[in-house]
């Protein structure tokens, strides 16, 4: 008795050996650091390790609202949550394969056989009726199915990982389609307020002309300039449309009704994403996680691949009962059981098992490789985002001044013109470049909030942290 108890025990322990490679996070191939320079901004010293989640980032209430019914309705997204149960079910698959099977059978037949068969003169029925329980184990004693299992897990939570990255995404896209939204309904308001002024300015031209004070030349100037203006008008009637086209296919339903407000884009919109975070945050990005989680997974699966040259042994054992009648089935002197192990020794396989290992660690070179190049294009982002939103202050600035010079240029070109001291092609000129100022500024503002927002998105902005590993 003590024999076999010291044998379980020996199966038990060598049960728990893996083979899966010791796992070591590969160096970051980025600075600790973000970029110094002209185009970015000092970083401050504040103690901060994540940027804000959404709920506190975008201001806006309408921006928010559509953001929560694209979390609820977008399909990409739901079909990223299914992924995940997907590979939730399949990690609970192979985890059941590190425990013993049990089964239930039960059998019966009823046979005749011909009397020539059975060497009597008679021919003969013989019945056979069987309740079995059966246990079958595969004893893992180089942990290739646990291997498996922790491959299985890996790939789960790449898949989550996934999940809140195709998450975050999403909520950039809706803020920047928005955020889009508004900036043509700006330019379309804009182009509005200056076809007005060339219609009036035509009027008065056309009116000049008909008493000869305005040539032919400047009546054709003032038709073009108002032709012009209906261009554009319609082109950014037909964006604000498709914007709004866009952004309903994000939120996965129909636009709700929102407050009609005029567009407004300023930094109010925003909150302020903290610059003084280290480059370590960005291991937390969700695509970076998913990167990890893939070579942790990758990293699992060479320990299969080399347990795979070792034996591999299985236990299968039935107990039951056997009777030739059926109300004999559970009758004293009916029970029968039997044990099965069993033991597959690999020794000839034409160098399959060692090509398969081969394999496995060049796939984990290649996990370790899309690790490392997650990690590098996240750095540039932030990077381009922090450089953004230094300069997008400076450009802004400097275009609102231009936007005020141009509307003191058409005020004095239009006195000028109307007094007979200049022409109307300098009147023209003034209207052009006020237009063009005004369309610049809308431009440049959008510009600056949507840098901001994949500022935000670059950073991971949104997660709240890794998920739970699943049951």
């Amino acid at each position: 008795m003590a024999r076999n108890l010291a044998g379980a025990s020996l199966i038990l322990a060598l049960a728990g050996c893996s083979m899966i490679p010791d796992y070591h996070r590969p160096e970051s191939p980025v600075a600790s650091g973000w970029p110094r320079g002209e185009a970015y901004a000092t970083a401050s010293n504040e103690a901060l390790v994540a940027p804000p989640l959404w709920q506190n980032f975008f201001r806006d209430p309408q921006l928010r609202n559509l953001i929560g019914v694209a979390l609820e309705n977008n399909r990409d997204l739901r079909v990223a949550a299914l992924n995940v149960e997907a590979t939730r079910a399949l990690y609970r698959i192979q985890s059941a394969d590190r425990l013993p099977s049990l089964s239930a059978d039960a059998a019966g037949s009823r046979t005749r056989t011909p009397s020539d068969l059975s060497g009597t003169t008679q021919s003969g029925i013989t019945s056979q009726y069987s309740a079995t329980l059966g246990v079958a184990w595969e004893v893992d004693l180089f942990g290739r199915v646990a291997s498996l299992q922790q491959q299985a897990l890996e790939e789960y939570l790449a898949t989550e990982a996934a999940q809140r990255s195709v998450q975050t995404s999403l909520i950039a896209s809706v803020a920047n389609t928005y955020l889009l939204w508004q900036a043509d309904q700006a330019l379309l308001e804009a182009t509005q307020d200056t076809l007005k002024t060339y219609d009036e300015s035509l009027r008065v031209t056309q009116r000049s002309f008909d008493v000869g004070i305005a040539s032919s030349l400047e009546l054709t100037q003032a038709r073009t300039a108002v032709e012009n203006a209906r261009s554009s008008l319609a082109r950014y009637t037909r964006l604000v449309a498709e914007d709004r086209n866009a952004l309903a296919l994000l939120i996965g339903q129909r636009i709700p009704v929102l407050p009609a407000e005029r567009p407004q884009l300023n930094t109010d919109l925003l909150a302020e994403v903290p610059v003084g975070l280290p480059s370590d945050v960005l291991l937390q990005r969700p695509d970076i996680l998913q990167a990890e989680y893939a070579l942790r997974g990758a990293n699992a699966n060479i320990g299969a691949a080399r347990a795979a040259f070792f034996p591999s042994i299985s236990l299968t054992a039935n107990a039951g009962s056997a009777s030739s009648q059926l109300s004999g089935l559970f009758d004293s002197g009916s029970e029968y059981w039997s044990f099965s192990p069993s033991i597959s020794v690999p020794i000839f396989n034409a160098g399959r098992l060692q090509a398969n290992l081969n394999y496995a660690e060049v796939i984990r070179d290649v996990r370790v490789a899309e690790y490392e190049k997650a990690i590098q294009i996240a750095f540039s982002e932030v990077a381009d985002g922090l450089a953004a939103r230094e300069t997008y202050v400076d450009q802004v600035a400097s275009q609102q001044r231009l936007l005020d010079a141009s509307e003191d240029y058409f005020q004095i070109a239009e006195r000028r013109y109307r007094s007979g001291v200049d022409s109307y092609l300098t009147l023209l000129d003034a209207q052009r470049q006020l237009f063009t100022a005004r369309q610049q500024l809308i431009t440049d503002r959008l510009n600056q909030l949507a840098s901001e927002v994949d500022l935000f998105r670059a950073l991971g902005g949104g997660w709240a942290g890794e998920g739970d590993q699943p049951e």
